[in-house]
């Protein structure tokens, strides 16, 4: 028996890069896939093409695997529902709802319009919504099912130009543990994950100077199959008492984040005025202040 066989797998933004190799991971793991894709632009503008899909579909039939493409887009209602729809109508149930679907807007904040925020917090923290929203009925009618959200580092640590896309990763983390505890009466699960890999959606990081050449390159041996077993194995019977938590992947290794909880405490019997706070609590919390990091600075080393 594979660690899937029987189940269904809901991947978003299949068509490409790690959303494709969660989708023929499920496959070869035993599961039937839907498999997402609106095949956009980057940036999310208009539907440019509406093979990648397809081609992945017949990746995965060609190896004797169960899919089907789906073309909705995340960020709409119907849509999302139409997917999970889409699913039970092929399929006759569904295990797994990987929100994959991306994309990008970057800017520095002080140049970032309305529509470049909302666009991209339409796509991953309302699209995370909808589809996990979507199947949540069929999850708490069968009494099982997991969810696995793809966060970032640029939220988590952070990194320059992305206002819009650190508020929207870090956000999914918040949904992910909202799912986590509003849904483990019904036994489902809801992790997120942060992947670290190589694909059109940071090949737009620019190369103006020998740092930002090096980094690129550091990024370029990061292989976007390499998060597919990690989201896999969360949402099989062998993650089914993981849920609540944050992973990221990076290659060959598997990282477990912290979450936020106290480190430093200050109290007065008398109360806080803002003057007594400005002469003494900042003092004293001021050693344990994080500095300003980019993920760049806390991920040194080479990927293994």
């Amino acid at each position: 028996m594979r660690v899937m066989d029987g189940k269904v797998a809901l991947v978003t933004g299949a068509g490409r890069g790690v959303g494709r190799g969660i989708a023929l991971e499920y496959a070869a793991a035993g599961a039937a896939v839907v498999v997402n894709d609106l095949g956009v632009a980057l940036s999310g503008d208009g539907a440019q093409e509406a093979s990648p899909a397809e081609q992945v579909v017949a990746e995965i039939e060609a190896h004797g695997g169960k899919a089907i493409a789906n073309h909705d887009n995340v960020a709409d209602w119907e849509g999302a529902g139409a997917m999970v729809t889409a699913a039970i109508d092929a399929f006759g149930r569904i295990d797994a709802v990987v929100n994959n679907a991306g994309n990008l807007r970057d800017m520095f904040f002080h140049k970032m319009g309305p529509e470049d925020f909302d666009a991209v917090l339409a796509v991953h923290l309302r699209g995370s919504f909808n589809v996990s929203r979507a199947a949540a009925p069929y999850f708490k009618e069968q009494a099982s099912g997991a969810y696995v959200h793809m966060t970032s580092t640029s939220g988590l640590i952070g990194n320059f130009g992305q206002a819009n896309y650190s508020a929207a990763k870090l956000g999914i983390v918040g949904l992910s543990k909202s799912i986590a505890l509003d849904m483990q009466r019904f036994g489902v699960r809801s992790n997120a994950v942060a992947p670290f890999a190589w694909t059109r959606m940071i090949d737009s990081i620019p190369t103006d100077t020998p740092e930002q050449k090096a980094r690129v390159e550091g990024l370029k041996k990061l292989v976007p199959e390499k998060i597919a077993p990690l989201v896999v194995s969360l949402t099989s019977d062998a993650g089914r008492d993981v849920t609540g938590q944050i992973f990221g992947v990076r290659n060959n290794e598997i990282y477990l984040f912290s979450q936020p909880r106290p480190i430093r405490t200050a109290h007065t019997s008398d109360g806080w005025t803002p003057e007594t706070i400005g002469e003494l609590v900042f003092d004293q919390f001021r050693n344990d202040f994080y500095p300003l990091h980019r993920s760049a600075d806390v991920f040194t080393w080479d990927p293994v």
